[in-house]
């Protein structure tokens, strides 16, 4: 985004004058992303979420009102929480339990986890049905050679005690595909996290196509997927793909409704 748009943008959504220029960012950030994935179709109702810390000290980290749709989200109906669940400040809604419970786990224990998005769509969720999971048969899946951990499927996330088994498996893996459930990932930045889940959904989307396909799926040979992934995971050293990436989609969200700055 230009300085100039920048500028007409803030103009029309300000900040309010009692949160601080880097919290009102995070939140831009937070409320594009949420109306990004309803423009993907990674929405389930009013369920699911993607968080990101507020910058600064403490471990307080923004979530979506439950009860709103991810159209409906927007920088100031974010509610910023701690790591128990309490609210921070003033709100009209509520937090999700189950949301909560995932988040609050990785945001915790994880010190580089800033931001964790977490989906049902549809074909990451078959690909989580499927005993082997992602295969490495396409272009996506190629670049994610040994970087998607598993985590079993223990019912609604709402017991504590799943925290510790949940880590456990997730390691420092920022792709997770958990079984039976949806997709996970998660990141230093709003942007880093969301290039991963992209990278995973198309992965899936593909394996989907694939397997609903006659005839043999040619596999991809274990050394160009790790030719893919090495790539991948060093595109443009010294500058930040992730970032021009994400600059992009809010573009496209500013073009189609900027209200989510509000």
């Amino acid at each position: 985004m230009s300085v100039a748009t920048a500028n007409i943008k803030d103009a029309k959504y300000p900040r309010p004058a009692d949160m601080s220029p880097e919290e009102w960012q995070a939140r831009v950030q937070l409320a594009a992303c949420y109306r990004l994935f309803d423009y993907f179709g990674w929405y389930e109702l009013i369920f699911n979420h993607i968080t990101l810390r507020v910058p600064g000290p403490e471990r307080h980290f923004l979530i979506n009102p439950f009860g709103l749709l991810y159209r409906e989200v927007t920088a100031s109906n974010l509610v910023k929480i701690d790591l128990d669940g309490n609210v921070i400040g003033k709100s009209n809604w509520p937090i999700n339990p189950a949301g909560y419970t995932i988040h609050s786990a990785i945001h915790g224990a994880v010190e580089n986890a800033h931001c964790v998005m977490h989906t049902h769509t549809t074909t990451g969720l078959a690909v989580a049905c499927k005993r082997e999971g992602l295969s490495m048969t396409n272009f996506y899946s190629a670049q994610l050679l040994d970087q998607v951990a598993y985590h079993d499927f223990e019912g609604i996330t709402v017991v504590p005690d799943e925290k510790e088994r949940m880590l456990a498996n997730i390691g420092d893996k920022r792709c997770v595909i958990l079984r039976n459930h949806g997709l996970l990932a998660w990141g230093e930045s709003v942007a880093e996290a969301f290039v991963r889940l992209w990278t995973l959904q198309r992965a899936c989307d593909i394996q989907v196509m694939t397997e609903a396909m006659r005839g043999d799926t040619i596999p991809v040979t274990e050394e160009a997927a790790r030719q893919a992934t090495a790539v991948a995971q060093n595109f443009t050293p010294g500058h930040s793909c992730h970032e021009d990436v994400f600059a992009a989609m809010q573009r496209l969200m500013d073009a189609r409704d900027p209200s989510y700055r509000s």
